[in-house]
């Protein structure tokens, strides 16, 4: 127990083993604080103490939890690398010069944490609550991919962890952040809750930062099911699934109750900022999103709710080429079937020329007509009626006249597929193109 207590020379533990709980809650150490390769078998609770020198706690080890909740850091221009097999608390702790925390640990708190200058964050096995932390400089978290190396070029013992752990490193909350400053990379966002964060379209994202993916299927309350195709998504946009589906799995109490009217404006803003790191694969995915939460939001007209409808009904937002070609596919059929049944004229009309000649001669002049097209009678579909109202039908989806003689309907057949198949068309190339392009 050393709560309260001032050190003004240097201390130093290290190599320590700590039995039991450990406390140094609102210690002062006016020099510097060694604690290198000490280990800590119980909680270890550092608490509103203050290190106004160097906190050395390379190498520690702690085996239960590690708390420096509120605790001020001046200058500390490395904090670690260290082990924590529970959690280590940085919830309302301070930072107030240049820092790079290097942590294998399992849960990193660091709510309302405040940084004051630059700071790196490194980790490994980690799941990090980054809830309204506050921070006015460039701030970085990473995965570390390998074991962190000590000064001595040996590398940190991760005993603590089981083989089988993953080392990947998970965000949970980013919620309150101001993320203007802020860089992510190789980080697992899967559940990781975005609601609150402003400045979201400066966020930047390096190397592989994975984003939850829609489920395979959800079934709503009727019939059939919807099924949703790839894509990223948000932790929220689960949880607001649930909820409409009535599903108790799939919402953690705690995680806020964001719907679309919350969930369109996060989306909109992640899409820019994939846009702006030149990502058009993964910023698409993203104004599915927005779209989607914009289609069931509450607040826009019945007009333009049956717009995106259809918009995402025929194409997924201009974003799914597979849905676009089979409403082709399905449109073309339908013409082709008409035009056999109603379009095709019963047989080509052959034209007719008529004229009078003078009786004391000189010119004569003729008048050429061809009859109207007859609607077909007896059997419409033959291979012959195919083969015309495929070239009829071909021709429209290029917007071209086909030529061919047509009834009446079969005029206003024409006339439709000619708008409709082409814009089919332009949709599927569009889909294309927004995945493709660089």
């Amino acid at each position: 127990m050393f709560e309260s207590a001032t050190f003004k020379g240097e201390a130093r533990f290290g190599s320590a083993t700590f039995e039991d709980v450990a406390v140094f809650g609102l210690a002062t150490f006016e020099s510097e604080a060694v604690f290198e390769s000490a280990t800590f078998k119980g909680d270890a609770e550092f608490g509103l103490a203050a290190f106004k020198g160097d906190a050395d706690f390379e190498s520690a080890t702690f085996k239960g939890d590690a708390w420096f909740e509120s605790a001020t850091l001046i200058q500390p221009d490395q904090f670690g690398p260290l082990v924590c097999a529970g959690r280590l608390v940085l919830s309302g702790a301070m930072f107030d010069s240049p820092v790079t925390l290097s942590c294998a640990v399992r849960h990193l708190e660091c709510r309302r944490t405040r940084w004051s200058s630059t700071a790196e964050i490194r980790l490994r096995y980690a799941t990090v609550d980054f809830a309204h932390a506050v921070f006015e400089y460039p701030l970085t978290i990473a995965a570390e991919p390998d074991p962190f190396v000590l000064n001595d070029g040996q590398p940190l013992a991760e005993n603590v962890f089981p083989s089988a752990y993953d080392p990947g490193v998970r965000v949970a909350s980013l919620r309150g952040v101001d993320a203007a400053h802020l860089v992510l990379a190789d980080l697992d966002l899967w559940e990781c809750l975005f609601t609150g964060t402003v400045h979201l379209d400066q966020l930047r994202l390096e190397g592989a930062c994975t984003f939850n993916t829609a489920p395979p299927a959800m079934h709503l309350r009727r019939w059939p099911p919807v099924r949703f195709t790839h894509r990223r998504v948000l932790a929220e946009e689960h949880h607001w699934r649930a909820r409409q589906s009535g599903a108790v799995q799939g919402w953690v109490p705690g995680t806020g109750w964001a719907g679309p009217l919350q969930l369109a404006p996060i989306y909109r803003a992640l899409r820019k900022a994939f846009e702006d790191g030149k990502h058009e694969p993964g910023a698409a995915d993203f104004y599915y999103g927005e779209m989607e939460m914009r289609r069931h939001a509450d607040d826009i007209p019945r007009s333009e709710k049956g717009l995106l409808t259809a918009y995402w009904a025929l194409s997924g937002y201009g974003l799914r080429a597979s849905r676009a070609l089979a409403w082709l596919s399905v449109a073309m059929l339908l013409t082709i079937v008409l035009l056999m049944a109603f379009g095709l004229a019963q047989d080509t009309p052959k034209q007719t020329a008529t004229g009078t000649v003078p009786a004391g001669g000189g010119k004569v002049t003729f008048e050429i007509d061809k009859d109207d097209p007859q609607n077909p009678t007896g059997n419409r579909f033959t291979g012959e009626r195919f083969e015309k109202a495929l070239n009829v039908t071909l021709n429209s989806v290029v917007f071209r006249a086909s030529g061919q003689d047509l009834t009446t309907a079969g005029t206003y057949i024409e006339m439709t597929s000619r708008f409709t198949e082409p814009v089919l068309l332009g949709l599927a190339v569009l889909a294309i193109r927004n995945r493709v392009k660089r």
